[in-house]
């Protein structure tokens, strides 16, 4: 398969990147304990991965500002509505 051109291919992979936020959002229920026993990276690894590529491109972005942008709502309201207490 031919690799698609460059304005493409950011094209869908925001579209991908689009996609994998909502659903996140649809699944609250997953915590970021079970994404990173299972996959490696959270929420608050895709946070920071926007927050760094906003960095390389000169723009300021805080943590919370990051935070919001992948959880869809301020991280502490995201906490209290979803998060579970850990397990043993």
């Amino acid at each position: 398969m031919p690799t698609p051109e460059t304005a493409t291919n950011t094209e869908l992979e925001a579209a991908a990147f689009r996609a994998l936020l909502a659903h996140l959002r649809e699944h609250p229920e997953v915590q970021n304990i079970d994404l990173m026993t299972l996959a490696g990276f959270c929420r608050n690894c895709l946070a920071r991965w926007y927050r760094e590529a906003a960095a390389a491109r000169g723009a300021t972005m805080s943590d919370a500002e990051a935070r919001e942008r992948i959880y869809g709502m301020p991280y502490d309201a995201w906490r209290a509505a979803h998060q579970r207490p850990a397990k043993d």
